[in-house]
């Protein structure tokens, strides 16, 4: 059994993967998923017919997948990874989306000959809207960055870089950054119950609101900066606003403190 894809962990983030690749033409037999859990087992198995296994250990004899992909928490990779070695002296490339872990991390227990592919998605993966930044050792080849940009293009967008130092700063912006958002719409939504307006209308509001701005900042070549200039009128409501988020105690302060932390507890889970 050469070839094909083995999933290890199979949660919010590897599902959307997994849906992006069958829809996208991969052969679900070909497909190889490790889910402990026996009811989310099933019902992988029930919606995309993959092969599902409990652990390592119960992987069939023989089996050679190109690609690992390491979807758990980067809290649990000190148990998981080693029970995949072999995969990796037999060529596959590994491609990891724990936030944190460097290449480093993966090459101590995988071998310093391991292919390794560090990547940092985020969670607009679930609706095809992701986007991921990806790093890769020397050890991989063409043909398998071709393999692994194919994969995570099933779930959105890709760009890859050559410094993985980088990677810290990607983890703050991008990778935890739709829960910045949310956020955004949340506080936005409790300020206009403030304002007066009845809880339901103003969430809904702020939800249409949050997601038609970033419709809109998707589909625009315009820059961000010449978006927020095109609402705002002089000595409008706009400018009155923006007056406060703008201020040196405004957004911006908080959101450099806000990345600076997500930064250093990358750093701290590698």
């Amino acid at each position: 059994m050469k070839g094909g894809i083995l999933i290890v962990g199979c949660g919010k983030m590897g599902s959307a993967m997994l849906e992006g690749w069958i829809d996208r033409g991969t052969a679900p037999t070909s497909v190889h998923v490790i889910e402990p859990s026996e009811e989310a087992a099933n019902a992988l198995r029930k919606q995309f017919g993959v092969n599902i296994y409990a652990s390592a250990d119960a992987l069939p004899e023989g089996l050679a997948p190109s690609a690992v992909v390491l979807a758990v928490k980067p809290q649990v990779m000190d148990d998981v990874v080693p029970g995949y070695k072999a995969y990796a002296a037999a060529g596959a490339v590994f491609l990891s989306i724990a936030a944190g872990k460097t290449i480093a991390y993966f090459e101590s227990h995988l071998g310093s000959a391991a292919a390794i592919v560090r990547t940092m998605p985020n969670t607009p993966a679930a609706i095809r809207r992701g986007m991921t930044v990806a790093v890769a050792n020397g050890n991989v080849s063409s043909a398998q960055k071709a393999s692994c940009s194919a994969l995570l293009e099933a779930v959105g967008k890709v760009e890859w870089i050559d410094d993985e130092a980088l990677m810290d700063g990607v983890v703050a912006v991008s990778g935890s950054g739709p829960a910045y958002i949310f956020l955004l719409a949340e506080a936005m939504a409790a300020a206009g119950v403030k304002a007066g307006l009845p809880k339901e209308l103003s969430a809904r509001l702020a939800r249409e609101t949050v997601s038609g701005a970033g419709e809109l900042l998707a589909q625009s070549p315009e820059e961000p900066a010449t978006l927020r200039k095109n609402v705002t009128s002089p000595g409008g409501t706009t400018a009155a606003a923006l007056d406060v988020l703008m201020a040196d105690d405004g957004l911006q302060p908080v959101m450099d403190k806000a990345l600076a932390a997500a930064a250093k507890r990358s750093k701290e889970l590698g």
